[in-house]
């Protein structure tokens, strides 16, 4: 190693956003006035909840409260901003979702802060048209060696026209811009490695389930990309979500929706409605035939045993405690599966080193 490169171990383990069992209970109430917001009846939809009640206004009792999960749906709302050199816009389909953003400390092998670049950019902050090929970063991975040019690490977020500053000159691409070049290659190389192949039709589908649209063009404007760079992210990302389907065997349940309060105040008189809300979240512990307990081996009847009820006679307190119990197993599922995958991915980081030209912010 020459000697203007610095050598830093990266050794410590992951920052993993894990579900706290002293949550608050306004972090609770959070989660139920998110439920309240104008698209709910679209997340109703897409978690499958399919009862007549609709999300509470009323601030319910404390009890029972869920521990609000810090991930609701794993990678792909693990994070969704993507940082440009002008502005910061939400793409959540960037590759950077289900790496960086999951992964909050890349265990890499290790960094080499070094002078990779020509005296020709050696020091500067911005580039020219003609330096835009320079290389600002190389990562090894499995034995080979990759290299990432100014070019690559810009045109990862943003096209080199929205990039371009005033004067015609670039930014010289941040450290972490360059890092999570890196790391996103790395995934594509295993989605590679395990045989993983994306159609166009694959990439249609994820932008119409990500974006609602698979318009190229649409979103290329709207998130200042070209088409090609819209492409190969979508691309990327598609392939990555498909490796996360494999490695991670966890079954996330859905996030359940929270029960519309009465209006008159009254928490305890039964309606057909909390009782049919009730029954959809019980699932196989409920006997519908029978109108009973089908099992007593489940967290919903360690909860809600004593309490009398049936499939269309229930109270509101019954239908919040049904709630809770239900956001409880929804949190602890998407934390298991959130460090499941981190671990794989880690595992993968480990196995690579990446050296950077600069620590430009």
């Amino acid at each position: 190693m020459a000697d203007d490169e610095k050598k830093v171990e990266t050794d410590e383990e992951p920052e993993v956003d894990e579900t706290k069992d002293d949550q608050t209970a306004d972090q609770a109430e959070d989660e139920k006035a998110e439920d309240t917001s104008d698209d709910k009846a679209d997340d109703e939809e897409a978690d499958g909840v399919k009862s007549k009640v609709t999300p509470a206004k009323k601030k319910p009792s404390k009890a029972n409260k869920p521990v609000k999960s810090s991930k609701d749906d794993i990678p792909a709302r693990a994070a969704s901003k993507v940082t440009r050199q002008k502005k910061v816009v939400s793409m959540p389909v960037a590759i950077i979702v289900a790496v960086a953003c999951v992964v909050v400390g890349a265990l890499l092998g290790y960094f080499v802060i070094g002078n990779l670049t020509s005296n020709q950019v050696s020091g500067k902050t911005t580039l020219t048209e003609d330096q835009l090929d320079t290389t600002v970063g190389t990562y090894t991975y499995n034995g080979k060696s990759y290299t990432i040019s100014a070019r690559d690490a810009i045109t990862s977020s943003s096209s080199l026209d929205s990039a371009k500053n005033d004067d015609g000159t670039y930014n010289m691409p941040s450290a972490s811009t360059i890092l999570s070049k890196a790391q996103n290659g790395i995934l594509s190389l295993e989605v590679e490695a395990q045989g993983i192949e994306v159609t166009d039709d694959d990439i249609s589908s994820y932008a119409t389930s990500t974006l609602n649209t698979d318009d190229y063009s649409s979103i290329a404007s709207q998130y200042s990309l070209d088409e090609d760079s819209v492409k190969d992210i979508l691309r990327q990302s598609c392939g990555v979500k498909k490796l996360y389907d494999q490695v991670v065997t966890t079954t996330v349940t859905t996030s359940p929706t929270a029960p519309t309060a009465p209006s008159d105040g009254n928490n305890d008189e039964a309606t057909a409605d909390y009782g049919a809300y009730i029954v959809n979240l019980l699932g196989d512990e409920w006997d519908s035939t029978n109108n009973t307990w089908a099992r007593t081996d489940g967290p919903f009847y360690s909860s809600m045993s004593s309490m009398q009820f049936t499939s269309d006679s229930a109270t509101y307190t019954q239908a919040e405690t049904a709630y809770y119990v239900a956001y409880q197993q929804y949190s602890q599922s998407s934390s298991n599966a959130s460090t499941q995958w981190t671990d794989y991915v880690n595992g993968l980081l480990s196995k690579a080193s990446i050296t950077i030209d600069s620590l430009v912010s």
